[in-house]
C-alpha cells in the first residue's frame, strides 16, 4: 500500500460523494492515477455493494492507484457492520471511517492488511481517531462539499502536526493542480477533491447538478445542518428548487444516516458543494481532469 500511494500521479484523492460516486468514477479516477473512492451507502443495498466491489475489483490491476470505500460508522448506520465485511471480503485498500468513531473498524481493516483513514472535523476527533489506531486522518476544513468543517486548513493541519507525523489528507475547497501543491506546503501529504470532480462524465450527477456547479461560485454555498442535523454545504440554488429559503433554513434535526440515504427525493433536489466551485468551468472525463490538474501541479512545484 505505501509504495502505491508513493506511485499516484498527484498527490490526491478523488474524494467519496453520497449519491455521486460510483464504480465508474473510482475506476477512472484509479486508471488516472489518484486514489478513486465512494461512499459505501451510494450502493441501495448489500447486494448491490458487493456488485460495485466486483466490478472495482475486476477492472483495475497493481499498476493502478489504489481505491478506497467510505463506510458511515455513525450508530444509525443500520449497514455498518455488513459494509464492513464486505469491505474485508475485497480487501479494499483503504477505508475511510466517517460520522463516527473508527474504533469498531480497525482491527478488521488490518486484519487484511489494509489501511484505514478517519475523516475528522476538528482536533478533537483527530486526536479520538488516533488513539483508535487508525493509520491516517482526513481533515476536513472549512469549504468543503456535504458534511464540511469548520475550521480553516490553516489552522487545522498546523495543530494536528504538532501531535501526528503519520499521513494527513487535506480536504476543503481544493480545486486545482495549485491548491493541491498548497495543502502539501501546509503540512499535508494528500489532497482531497469532491465538488472538482461532480461535473465529470463519470460522475452520478444529473446534467442540471453538474451544469449549476460550473456555473456557480463560492458566494453560491450556503452552510446549514437542516438537512442532515450535521453542517452541509449545498448549492443556493438548488435550495430554492426545493423550497427552501437560503437566508432562513429549518433548525436541525436527529442526525440519522438510514433516514438521509434513504430520502432519495430530498437529496435529488438539494445538491451539495463545495466553496471551490469557482474553479469549475467546464465538464470533462477524469482522465482529463487529471491530466489538467497534474499541469498545474507541476507548474505550482516549479514556481514561477
Amino acid at each position: 500500500m505505501p509504495e502505491r500511494l508513493a506511485k499516484l500521479r498527484i498527490p490526491a484523492f478523488q474524494a467519496p460523494m453520497f449519491l455521486l460516486s460510483g464504480p465508474e468514477m473510482v475506476i477512472a479516477s484509479c486508471k488516472a492515477g489518484i486514489v478513486g473512492s465512494f461512499p459505501s451507502m451510494n450502493a441501495r443495498s448489500s447486494a448491490d455493494l458487493e456488485s460495485w466491489l466486483k466490478q472495482i475489483t475486476s477492472a483495475l490491476t497493481p499498476s493502478d492507484a489504489p481505491w478506497a470505500i467510505n463506510v458511515m460508522m455513525h450508530r444509525s448506520n443500520i449497514r455498518r457492520d455488513d459494509d464492513l465485511a464486505l469491505a474485508r471480503k475485497y480487501q479494499a485498500p483503504i477505508v475511510i471511517s466517517a460520522l463516527g468513531s473508527p474504533k469498531d473498524a480497525v482491527k478488521s481493516v488490518h486484519s487484511y492488511g489494509g489501511k484505514i483513514y478517519a475523516d475528522v472535523i476538528n482536533v478533537s476527533f483527530a486526536q479520538k481517531a488516533i488513539a483508535a489506531g487508525v493509520d491516517g486522518l482526513v481533515l476536513v476544513a472549512a469549504g468543503a462539499g456535504g458534511h464540511t468543517g469548520q475550521l480553516s486548513a490553516f489552522a487545522f493541519v498546523e495543530e494536528v502536526r504538532r501531535f501526528w507525523s503519520g499521513p494527513i489528507v487535506l480536504g476543503g475547497g481544493i480545486s486545482s493542480g495549485r491548491a493541491i501543491r498548497a495543502a502539501e506546503v501546509l503540512g499535508a501529504n494528500y489532497a482531497y477533491l469532491g465538488t472538482r470532480f461532480i461535473a465529470s462524465q463519470e460522475s452520478m450527477a444529473v446534467d442540471d447538478y453538474k451544469q449549476m456547479v460550473i456555473e456557480a461560485s463560492a458566494e453560491d454555498i450556503i452552510c446549514s445542518d437542516a438537512l442532515t442535523g450535521v453542517k452541509a454545504n449545498w448549492l443556493r440554488n438548488s435550495l430554492l428548487q426545493a423550497g427552501y429559503d437560503p437566508s432562513n433554513m429549518p433548525d436541525p434535526g436527529a442526525i440519522d444516516i438510514t433516514r438521509s440515504a434513504s430520502d432519495a427525493k430530498r437529496w435529488r433536489d438539494v445538491w451539495a458543494a463545495g466553496q471551490g466551485v469557482g474553479a469549475i468551468d467546464a465538464l470533462m472525463p477524469i482522465a482529463d481532469l487529471v491530466e489538467q490538474l497534474s499541469r498545474e501541479y507541476q507548474a505550482a512545484c516549479e514556481g514561477p
